[in-house]
């Protein structure tokens, strides 16, 4: 019996830092993800000229989820509510974030970048898009920085925390 209580606990630990690594390596696919997405709304909206809310359902089926998850609330949010894009950015920001591995300074980027959708010309709302790309360019970076060095050492660690924990009970 103890050694089944033993081996449960050294697999729970493990899958636990198998969890945290994975989320470490979702983060900076997510951020590939979005500025993809950020591109593509760029792309849209310059060159189509395609309203913010077709634009931005379009991204919804192309994009993978919770990147998806964000434009389709966005975007039905610009069709069915009376308010501004920031408004509808910011309540679907905050809705689907939770949904990401992203962190809080990758959430400012795109606070601040909804603060400007729509708010410009032409000229000056590619600015921003361009801005908002390099952004989320570093932190894509700093993301990867991350997971290289912590994504094993988070593997190893739920494993030997699992074994620290059957020896201490032994």
């Amino acid at each position: 019996m103890k050694l089944i209580g033993a081996l449960l606990i050294i697999l729970v630990t493990t899958w636990l830092g198998f969890e945290f690594a994975k989320r470490l390596s979702e983060r900076p696919r997510q951020l590939r993800q979005l500025k993809v997405a950020i591109q593509s709304l760029e792309a849209e909206i310059m060159y189509g000229l395609t309203p913010l809310a077709e634009a931005s359902s379009h991204l919804a089926k192309q994009m993978p989820e919770p990147i998806s998850l964000f434009f389709e609330k966005f975007a039905d949010r610009l069709i069915k509510e009376q308010i501004t894009a920031f408004e509808a950015w910011e309540k679907s920001l905050n809705e689907t974030w939770a949904f990401t591995s992203m962190l809080d300074s990758e959430k400012e980027v795109m606070m601040q970048f909804g603060a400007t959708l729509g708010q410009h010309d032409r000229e000056q709302q590619q600015k921003q898009i361009k801005l908002t790309l390099a952004h989320l360019e570093r932190e894509e970076q700093e993301a990867k920085d991350r997971q290289y060095r912590y994504e094993r050492m988070l593997k190893s660690l739920g494993f030997l925390s699992g074994l620290l924990i059957v020896i201490l009970l032994i």
